[in-house]
Order: C-alpha cells, then structure tokens, then sequence
C-alpha cells in the first residue's frame, strides 16, 4: 500500500484493542467483552475517549448524521477515519454489535496467520474463518465507508491533499469500516512481525512485544507460567517399569 494512505501515527493499538476484548475471564474460563450490545457502547466510547498521539485535527467537519446520502464532508487528514472518536455519543444496537464482533473476527483470524509459527490464541482458535474469507471480510468492511481524495489549491497557498467520506453510512457501517482500516494498517504496517499470542496458562491475549526478550503479555502472565513450571517440575513422576 502507498505509504501516505497509512499515516505513522495512526492508532494501531485499536486492531489490537478490539482483538482482546475476548480475554481470560479470571476463573478459568473465556470472557466476551462484546456478548451484549452494552458492552460494545462501553468499549467504543472508552476508546473514543482514549487519549491520542500525533497531531491530528480535533475532530471531522459536518460529522454528526446531517449529510444526506452520497454527500461528501471532509476530514483533516487521514487519521480521523481510523479513530473512534466521532463515536463519543455512540449506543450500539444489534446491527452495529454484529458488524463489529463480524470484524473482531476477521481480524483474530488474520492474528492467527501473522503469529505463525508460532500457536495462536486459543480462545477461538478452531472456530476462526480461513484467512482468505478473513481478508474478504476485512477488506469488504473497510470499503463501506470510501475515502475520496481530493485537491485543495488555494489562489494563496500550496496544493494540498484533503479526504472527504460520504455523509449517508450509518453508524453501524462508519463504526465497522474504521475498525477494519485500523486493522489494515496494522497488518500492513511494522507492528504484525512483533504481534505475539501469550503462552502463559489460560491467558488467551494477542500483544506486541516491546522489546526481543518480552515473552508474556504482561507480569502476571510470566509470573503464572514460572509458578506453572515450578510445579510441574515437582509434580512426582509416575513409575518407569525396570527393563
């Protein structure tokens, strides 16, 4: 992909956010953070609200539903349509819930292929789409939501490249096509060589590695798995038959 259509600071973390809203649940079993339309309003509006780096214009003009279908309004940039943050008064319904958790998927699926060889996550890991339907779902998400290209050359100014997105999606599509190009850039971008399936027992989380010797998602994790082998080291050992 062209590099000026996956900014540097896009956030990335959202691919990674949405992947491990299906986690541990702390007593041994899966937890879902999206299992009801409720949860999803929670998630949506904590990341909308999440701080951001870079330098991105505060917010989308003529965002807010009152552009007709095939109407056009312009963002600042391109950061603006891989964030949540027009969704800060969002409340998900059925349809937004499926669109999302059809995304969440397909991105887990592809999660799964970037880790090779290593063991993906083992939350979903045999009911995971093959990766040529995740991409087919991925990219089919992005595309509801176009992003035009457009100069801009004022009679005072250097020319300019501005985005501009169609004013008609409903929330549902908008929500589900920014999650899907986070996800694209992710994938595409340098972050998927150090994309990692914790092995700690019973933790189920995708994460980036910070540095070459990171092994667990975070301490606790490496702290279980040391406790793990501890005891499995001093479990007795069954009986060898003499020759």
């Amino acid at each position: 992909m062209q590099a000026d259509l996956l900014p540097r600071d896009v956030p990335l973390d959202l691919a990674l956010a949405l992947a491990v809203t299906i986690r541990h649940d702390g007593q041994g079993g899966i937890a879902d953070d999206l299992a009801e339309p409720e949860g999803l309003t929670r998630w949506v509006r904590q990341r909308a609200d999440a701080p951001r780096s870079g330098g991105a214009a505060s917010g989308a003009r003529g965002r807010g539903g009152s552009d007709g279908p095939g109407e056009l309004h312009e963002v600042h940039d391109l950061r603006e349509v891989h964030d949540l943050r027009e969704f800060r008064d969002f409340r998900a319904d059925a349809a937004s819930l499926a669109a999302v958790v059809e995304v969440r998927t397909a991105i887990r699926a592809l999660f799964a292929r970037a880790v090779l060889p290593g063991e993906p996550s083992s939350a979903d890991a045999g009911r995971l789409p093959d990766a040529g339907a995740a991409l087919e779902r991925l990219n089919a998400a992005a595309a509801l939501v176009p992003v035009v290209p457009r100069l801009d050359w004022p009679q005072d100014g250097p020319p300019a490249a501005r985005y501009a997105v169609p004013g008609g999606p409903g929330p549902a599509d908008r929500l589900a096509a920014a999650l899907a190009r986070a996800a694209i850039a992710f994938l595409a971008g340098p972050d998927r060589a150090r994309l990692k399936a914790c092995p700690a027992p019973r933790c189920v989380r995708y994460f980036v590695k910070q540095h070459a010797r990171q092994e667990w998602c975070k301490p606790s994790c490496g702290n279980r798995a040391r406790v793990a082998r501890h005891h499995a080291r001093r479990r007795p050992q069954p009986p060898t038959d003499p020759a």
